[in-house]
């Protein structure tokens, strides 16, 4: 168990840290938002996430699938409440900002969503 969350978190932190630098180095004007901030909650979220379904799933496996719909509406609730006025303002969002806000959520999304399935092949 202790290898596979080591596992889990050194390919969060080489993700954040490649997709952070990849999308900063290809954004040519200022953001309306905050990459860093963006990319460390979705880390952060992710690892909670992961670690929350691991110890549920030690305790109670059946109950793995409505803990992992209600961690996800959990993280979404939290995204929108830290980043409301980013997402809610008058004017609107430029295409390639409203990309730069969906791109690490669905790649932290894939990657969270791989590793709880193999949590759950290996057992």
């Amino acid at each position: 168990m202790n290898k596979r969350i080591l596992y889990v978190v050194v390919i969060i932190l080489v993700l954040l840290a490649v997709a952070y630098n990849l999308q900063n180095y290809l954004t040519q004007d200022v953001l309306p938002y905050s990459l860093q901030k963006l990319y460390l909650f979705h880390g952060i979220a992710v690892l909670i996430v992961y670690l929350s379904i691991e110890f549920i799933y030690d305790k109670m496996p059946n109950q793995i699938g409505a803990a992992y719909l209600t961690m996800m509406f959990l993280k979404i609730g939290i995204f929108i409440l830290l980043f409301k006025s980013t997402i809610f303002t008058e004017q609107d969002l430029a295409m390639q900002h409203r990309l730069g806000l969906l791109i690490p959520f669905f790649l932290f999304l894939i990657v969270e969503t791989v590793c709880i399935a193999k949590l759950l092949k290996s057992k």
